[in-house]
């Protein structure tokens, strides 16, 4: 199947769950979807056998903006297609995708313990990368965290 094919295909299985179609580039497209669709959109992907997921990245876009952005990237050869789920600052948590895909759960550690997004039902959320010192609720990859005296 041919890199369009792939993406176009993607659409298909994903119609009843995802909206705000782009493409950011060639061979990439993006979708929004909301995060109580999220798990049946990757097990809808996942049944399909539409490639696999390659990472799970968060997005802060600042406090002013009032959001964060989780990003599901999947791959199919040449195919790159991202979920993004958009959550409130203020209440940050989405439902893991452990059930689906095992292998994700340090992609949710890490932008749990970098961002403070809480990932609903994984199986293990203990840290990754920070010492076990690390104030718990210090996120360093949050654009309003202050580290020593400094802007993060």
């Amino acid at each position: 199947m041919t890199t369009d094919r792939n993406l176009l295909h993607a659409q298909s299985i994903l119609r009843d769950f995802a909206s705000d179609w782009s493409q950011p580039a060639p061979k990439r497209y993006d979708a929004h979807v909301l995060p109580q669709k999220l798990v049946a959109a990757v097990t809808k992907l996942n049944q399909a056998r539409w490639g696999y997921l390659a990472a799970i990245t968060g997005l802060d876009s600042g406090p002013e903006a009032g959001e964060f952005e989780v990003l599901y990237h999947f791959c199919a050869g040449a195919a790159v297609l991202t979920l993004r789920v958009t959550l409130n600052r203020a209440y940050p948590v989405i439902p893991s995708v452990c059930t689906v895909f095992p292998y994700a759960s340090p992609y949710e550690r890490e932008t749990g313990e970098m961002l403070g997004i809480r990932f609903d039902g994984t199986p293990d959320d203990s840290w990754l990368f920070l010492p076990d010192d690390w104030e718990p609720e210090v996120f360093p990859l949050r654009k309003d965290t202050v580290l020593n005296g400094g802007d993060a």
